[in-house]
């Protein structure tokens, strides 16, 4: 019986998680971070994107040969379906037919930039012109061990990895935090990122920002992939020994 005991305590041992396994962040008392705008924050726009693009003037009537209507210019939920059916989409060419003006080029450009091309293409017709491009099909997915993974459509220009896995209830405690990947689409090009989520390194990176399209994937930890097997987690051996060791003391009686 001395031998079974000293064999659970060890199996309950095995089961203990770690501060260095669990908590976040854990270099942050001696990061110096990088100033937030030398990392591009702006969304990159792609093929098959929705675009609203707002068009505002100190003259209204110049503005009105583009078809746009007045308003605040201000997206709400409601409304996001109705903005899908009239906006723009981009080709696969890389092109949106904008009206008055023909096709404009804006795969690869930020948001900012493509305000920018869109304001120079208006200004010799548009006296002043104000121009906000925003996308409306702005998604991302998030996988694995987190308490709600599913893919998340959003209204806001920016949004931060740990906002995007806050909004996917952050990970279960079955989740890796030194293993969170990040499959991204830069162009033809498919870039994948591990971020470890126990230090900062990473916050200085293009990866703090969640991109249009990004799967984020968490991986199960060891216990939690061991769980998915026959005999289970540590909680569940430790339960099969205490039945074996009650069996063995009745009958010993």
């Amino acid at each position: 019986m001395k031998k079974l005991f000293v064999i659970l305590l060890a199996l309950s041992l095995v089961g203990c998680a770690l501060r260095k396994d669990v908590a976040y962040y854990q270099d942050i008392d001696e990061k110096k971070f990088t100033p937030l705008p030398e990392i591009n924050s702006h969304q990159v726009i792609q093929v098959n994107d929705i675009l609203n693009i707002k068009l505002t003037s100190l003259n209204p009537e110049s503005v009105a040969p583009f078809s746009f209507e007045g308003g605040d210019g201000q997206m709400r939920p409601q409304q996001i379906e109705v903005l899908r059916l009239s906006g723009y989409i981009v080709d696969a060419d890389g092109f949106i037919e904008y009206p008055h003006i023909g096709k404009i080029y804006l795969k690869g450009k930020t948001t900012i930039e493509a305000q920018n091309i869109i304001k120079e293409a208006v200004q010799d017709e548009v006296k002043n012109p104000n121009v906000k491009v925003t996308l409306l099909n702005y998604k991302f997915t998030i996988q694995g061990e987190v308490r709600m993974p599913g893919t998340y459509e959003i209204l806001e220009e920016n949004i931060t990895l740990p906002q995007a896995l806050g909004m996917a209830g952050d990970l279960t405690i079955n989740g890796r935090r030194d293993n969170v990947t990040i499959i991204r689409h830069d162009g033809d090009e498919r870039i994948v990122k591990r971020i470890n989520l126990t230090q900062t390194d990473w916050m200085d990176t293009p990866f703090y920002y969640v991109k249009q399209n990004d799967i984020i994937y968490v991986e199960p930890n060891n216990p939690r992939v061991k769980s998915a097997g026959f005999i289970g987690n540590v909680g569940t051996v430790i339960s099969v020994f205490s039945i074996i060791l009650s069996t063995v003391v009745i009958l010993s009686r």
